[in-house]
């Protein structure tokens, strides 16, 4: 299977009955700034490089921002401050990402999350996350990364899952980077969610610092 064809499968994808209904309705009500546009109210697969040596793995759509633009980290906070890092690092052309039309382009990367749905209060379940899992076993197949980019706990618990028996080994903290038993590598960040760059627990120069040992991973191995 090639990625378009796995994208295609995603998009498809109602196996969690909670997670569906939720998103469609979010994508028949509406924000009130956002009454004029077509909300994707789908899944939301992933995108970039397919030729990526990094993979970087979020947690799960915003309700407002990539169910409603449809693509990854698309239309909301954290998208507002993952892109200009990207761009800066020379992972992306262009550091603003607001519509799947606006022309961004990811280079040597690829962007995917744990969840494929937005759930609602931005938390997934265990039995979601677990539906969600062979869609991320499938894109490490796929594209054979180098780099593992985790944002946030959950995506980092969701990798070490696949990578049985590492949990006891690996610690999630910022900064923190483990190989895998593959020669893969496990980079973490904490997620660029709103709430942790208001409150300063994860700063642009903190930020930049992550996709700086992303690039010297991927060129070292």
């Amino acid at each position: 299977m090639n990625l378009e064809q796995h994208n295609n499968e995603i998009i498809a994808c109602r196996k969690c009955p909670r997670l569906v209904e939720w998103r469609e309705e979010v994508a028949r009500v509406k924000r009130k700034a956002y009454m004029d546009h077509e909300y994707w109210g789908k899944p939301v697969p992933g995108f970039g490089d397919p030729q990526a040596r990094v993979l970087v793995v979020g947690l799960a759509p915003g309700a407002h921002g990539s169910n409603r633009t449809g693509r990854q980290f698309t239309g909301d906070a954290s998208g507002s401050f993952l892109y200009p890092a990207l761009h800066k690092a020379g992972f992306a052309n262009q550091p603003k990402s607001e519509s799947r039309s606006d022309g961004l382009i990811l280079k040597d990367m690829y962007i995917t999350a744990s969840g494929r749905c937005a759930p609602p209060d931005n938390k997934p379940s265990p039995e979601e996350l677990n539906n969600c899992q062979p869609f991320l076993e499938r894109e490490l197949e796929i594209l054979d990364p180098k780099v593992i980019v985790c944002l946030g706990r959950i995506a980092f618990e969701r990798i070490l899952k696949i990578y049985s028996g590492k949990s006891s080994v690996y610690k999630f903290a910022h900064g923190a980077s483990y190989q895998l038993v593959n020669g893969r590598w496990l980079l973490c960040s904490y997620h660029p969610s709103q709430q942790n760059t208001s409150t300063k627990k994860l700063t642009a120069k903190m930020f930049d610092a992550i996709w700086e040992k992303a690039r010297q991973l991927a060129d070292e191995n």
